[in-house]
């Protein structure tokens, strides 16, 4: 069956996969329960830390060992022993929870805000976090979601959910600083873009909340090109595996057919 249901916890809100293509696992959050989890393809076997606040996303730093964010600050999480170590803290206000967030092309944490536990417009930040300093990079944005960088790493690709676009920024990678271009990509129909990775050609994979889909697109001419559907409206975000195939999150819906909605999923694209 594709896609395949990996993972059901009866979660609210599954998000941020994140692949570590060098000892091929996979983390994700469960948002709301406060908890991360790693999960090894090749056993089966899914590992859970849990955390004191909402937590929203992971950077990788090496061996089974994680940076998590989370609303209480940024904590280093080491699946090789289960135990968890606060790191540090950017100055958000209380209004706001951490969302997604990459590496960028130099290793700094690049994290956007939303408003919690109320969504409130343009309330969020995206900022940029190196040793023990930060910076805001992008302002004045309400859901903060998808991060991609260009395969040179000369550009940010973005997503504010409720815009329904993604922006196309030029990235400085010796200072870390953006300079907005333009937009790239436009969703008409119901899904609404979430989080988003990008493939080895280059190519945007983009989560559609509402949309009940992945969605294939070239940030060059903002062309759709390809789709997978999900068993479930909300889908959260993506990324991609050691085989090029595609781990989804998702998120509940509420709907009373939604029976899927908060599973970890696979698809074969190859």
């Amino acid at each position: 069956m594709n896609p395949s249901l990996i993972f059901h916890l009866n979660s609210e809100l599954l998000e941020g996969p994140v692949f570590d293509h060098k000892e091929n696992l996979l983390y994700f959050v469960s948002i709301l329960d406060y908890l991360v989890f790693c999960y090894n393809p090749s056993t089966g076997e899914i590992l859970s830390v849990k955390l004191d606040s909402p937590v929203s996303c992971i950077f990788l730093l090496d061996r089974k060992r994680i940076m998590v964010a989370s609303k209480n600050g940024f904590f280093e999480v080491d699946f090789n022993t289960l135990q968890k170590q606060f790191s540090f803290q950017i100055d958000i206000a209380n209004s706001v929870r951490y969302n997604d967030g990459i590496k960028d092309p130099e290793g700094r944490f690049i994290i956007g805000t939303m408003g919690f536990p109320e969504v409130k417009e343009n309330i969020g930040k995206v900022y940029s976090y190196s040793e023990g300093k930060y910076k805001v990079i992008i302002e004045d944005t309400t859901i903060s979601n998808g991060l991609a960088f260009s395969q040179d790493g000369l550009s940010l690709y973005f997503i504010d959910t409720p815009t329904k676009k993604v922006a196309k920024y030029a990235y400085d990678k010796e200072i870390g600083d953006v300079s907005f271009e333009s937009y790239v990509i436009e969703f008409n129909e119901e899904g609404s873009p979430d989080g988003m990775c990008m493939d080895n050609e280059g190519m945007l994979w983009i989560a559609e909340w509402g949309g009940g889909r992945v969605s294939r697109w070239n940030p060059k001419n903002g062309r759709k090109m390809d789709e997978r559907k999900l068993p479930c409206p909300n889908v959260t975000s993506c990324c991609i595996d050691n085989h090029l195939n595609l781990y989804i999150t998702t998120a509940k819906s509420f709907g009373k057919d939604d029976m899927y909605g908060g599973g970890l999923f696979y698809v074969e694209l190859n």
